[in-house]
This record gives structure tokens, C-alpha cells and sequence, in this order.
């Protein structure tokens, strides 16, 4: 009531801006700023992104979770998944010895993210990646829980994973 009665005395007064209720303006906030909540690599069209990364000029910090996804489904929707996994590794090997020390390449991570988002493309309805994550937000939120589904062993610790890629021991992907 009381926003009610100060918009009218404004009004009456010539000035023409509107209090509103709280949740008002958060939701029109979050409406206006959605591209603010998202991750850096949304600011980049998908051959933007790929041709950034495949020159390795992508700035690193782009490079999360998420946009491993993000590459990795362009990739498989783009090429398939057979050259996917060969074009990503070599790509994010070479990103590694650029903006890393070299030893963060994990080819069995790699190539699991490869496969995993291929078994998703193939369930997909989505035309691109910002819709495919919220089909499949899971790729996100519970990735290690997707692969502990196919190995019993923990590949992120393991040395061997990291060199060469080790076929899953419970579930072929």
C-alpha cells in the first residue's frame, strides 16, 4: 500500500519514475543481467570459442568444467566423435604445455568427457550448448559421480590415466 500511495505522490509531483517491490526488481535485475550469471566462455560464439581454443589464444580463465563440455560438444556435433576425441586431445594437451606446466592434460578425463557427451548428444533435443547443459545438467554438477559409473578405480589420481587412456572396467560408455 505504502508503494502504492508514493507512486501516486510522485506521479502527481511530475516525477515519472515507479518504486517497486523488492522481488520486482530482483527478478527484472536477473532478467537484464542473465548473460552476467553465466561463465566467461558464453561470451563467445561456438566458432569463436573453437578457433580460440585450437590457436590456443583462449584466455585460460574461459577454460572451466564447463567449457571442456562446451568443446567437447562442438566437437562431437561438428566432426563425430571419433575425430572429437582426436582434435581435443591434441588440442587441450597443447592448451596444457601453453597456460599450464604441462602435466594437467589427463587423457583418460579427456576422453571419457568426449565419450560421456556423446551418449548425451545422442539423447539430446537441444540445438545448442547453453540448452543441452540444462537438459543434462548433470555433465556439471556430479562428473565425477558419471565416471566413478564406469571405473572402480579413481582416474583422477591415477598416473596411468593421465598418460594414456584406460577403457572403463564397469560400463562401456
Amino acid at each position: 500500500m505504502f508503494l502504492y500511495l508514493l507512486n501516486i505522490a510522485l506521479a502527481t509531483l511530475g516525477f515519472n519514475y515507479r518504486f517497486k517491490p523488492y522481488y520486482a526488481r530482483i527478478v527484472e535485475f536477473q532478467e537484464n543481467n542473465n548473460h552476467l550469471l553465466m561463465e566467461p566462455h558464453y561470451a563467445l560464439s561456438d566458432p569463436e570459442f573453437e578457433k580460440q581454443f585450437e590457436s590456443a589464444v583462449l584466455d585460460p580463465k574461459f577454460f572451466s568444467h564447463e567449457a571442456h563440455l562446451r568443446l567437447a560438444w562442438i566437437h562431437v556435433t561438428k566432426y563425430g566423435v571419433e575425430r572429437a576425441a582426436k582434435n581435443i586431445e591434441h588440442q587441450i594437451a597443447q592448451f596444457d604445455r601453453k597456460f599450464g606446466d604441462g602435466m594437467k592434460f589427463h587423457s583418460t578425463v579427456t576422453l571419457a568427457t568426449v565419450k560421456a557427451v556423446a551418449h548425451f548428444v545422442n539423447k539430446s533435443r537441444s540445438c545448442n550448448f547453453k540448452d543441452f547443459m540444462d537438459e543434462f545438467p548433470r555433465l556439471k554438477s556430479n562428473f565425477k559421480d558419471l565416471l566413478n559409473q564406469h571405473y572402480s578405480f579413481n582416474v583422477f589420481k591415477s598416473e596411468k590415466a593421465r598418460q594414456t587412456f584406460v577403457q572403463p572396467d564397469l560400463l562401456a560408455f
